[in-house]
């Protein structure tokens, strides 16, 4: 039990990779919060299979871009367990569609921005006051970050870019208060993300030149999203780890 007594927040982790990230938390101890935005289907699923298990976790509805929202959800996580936050894990985010520069506006642009970057922005604001010494924040860029994306997700890729500077940034300004903050890039992973924003040709095609030969599963996300949640990783903050089977080296 790693994360004995302590809490974590979870924003997107209904579903996928947020739900796989909050069983796994919660296996190992942490009350998890956990953020939905507009599918409480899929929210009550998961908090079923954590009470099943013994977990204790609770469900909050809320969109992370909006501040009022954000605010909510920590005031919900501490009414329910307590003054102390000592995990937030920023899996909001994702790439909305794909568009040329030509074809983009400004309410895409500040969509994708507001998607991606904001919402790590007013969670970390929101519950740094709350973190005592030894908390952990872990952040969601992408390969895209790394790579500038594909066709059409230009945006996605800088708002992902912009995820990396940022948790670099807040190592640095938090790391006095004992606060870790560390960042992860993941390659195309198994989930509906995909589903959508793929097609199976493209995803069977890119298997075949990772040097793994296949595709992540949010297993693998959740596991290592545990070691920088917990004090194993204890020296290590400022970092973006990639995750992506070898598909591209940084």
């Amino acid at each position: 039990m790693k994360l004995k007594g302590k809490v974590a927040v979870v924003t997107g982790g209904a579903r996928d990779l947020g739900r796989a990230i909050s069983l796994r938390l919660a296996q190992e101890g942490a009350k998890v919060v956990i953020n939905y935005f507009d599918n409480e289907e899929d929210a009550v699923e998961t908090l079923d299979i954590i009470n099943t298990s013994g977990g204790e976790a609770i469900i909050v509805q809320g969109d992370m871009t909006i501040a009022a929202d954000v605010q909510h959800l920590f005031a919900e996580g501490m009414k329910a367990f307590g003054k102390d936050i000592h995990i937030l894990v920023n899996v909001v985010g994702g790439i909305c569609g794909r568009k040329p520069v030509t074809e983009q506006d400004e309410a895409w642009y500040n969509l994708l921005m507001d998607v991606n970057m904001k919402s790590c922005w007013l969670c970390t604001r929101e519950v740094v006051p709350h973190m005592p010494t030894g908390s952990a924040i872990i952040n969601f860029s992408s390969q895209a970050a790394r790579d500038g994306g594909g066709p059409g997700a230009s945006l996605y890729a800088t708002a992902k870019g912009a995820v990396m500077t940022y948790t670099r940034s807040m190592a640095k300004e938090l790391g006095p208060k004992g606060i870790r903050v560390n960042s992860l890039a993941p390659g195309t992973i198994a989930t509906s993300f995909h589903d959508r924003f793929n097609t199976p040709e493209n995803r069977e095609r890119m298997k075949q030149m990772y040097p793994l030969r296949r595709e992540g599963e949010a297993k693998d996300i959740a596991d290592l999203v545990l070691y920088l949640a917990s004090d194993e990783s204890g020296y290590l903050t400022g970092v973006n780890i990639d995750i992506n089977g070898g598909a591209f080296f940084s």
